[in-house]
């Protein structure tokens, strides 16, 4: 079983970043558009892995991974943006991906953080 909190504002890509973990043992997923919807989401079901954009509508992705890493300890989290010399602060990332990103350096990076989750 392995959770995955997406942080994303443009559906599309949250659907994208869906299917391609899916086959990779992601087996359900939440979808937050902003920064305070992430927290909530993450209160009520904590993430096993995290991917996030930088920018959202209405906050951002790094401190709302923050926030979460705050109230639920260190998550492995993913960085997927257009943005990536924003990405701050993103001091526990397992990858900062630029978008558009390859299915391949999201599957591997997505490896290295269900592993880095497993105790």
């Amino acid at each position: 079983m392995c959770h995955v909190l997406v942080i994303e504002d443009e559906w599309a890509i949250a659907d994208l970043i869906c299917d391609y973990l899916s086959p990779r043992g992601a087996t359900s997923f939440d979808v937050a558009m902003t920064e305070r919807e992430a927290v909530d989401l993450a209160t009520l079901r904590p993430p096993d892995v995290i991917t996030s954009d930088v920018r959202l509508i209405e906050g951002t992705g790094p401190c709302a991974v923050a926030s979460i890493h705050e109230r639920l300890g260190i998550v492995p989290t993913i960085f997927i943006t257009s943005t990536p010399a924003e990405c701050e602060p993103c001091d526990h990332a397992i990858a900062i991906l630029q978008k558009p990103f390859a299915r391949a350096a999201l599957t591997e990076a997505f490896a290295v953080a269900r592993a880095a989750h497993r105790p």
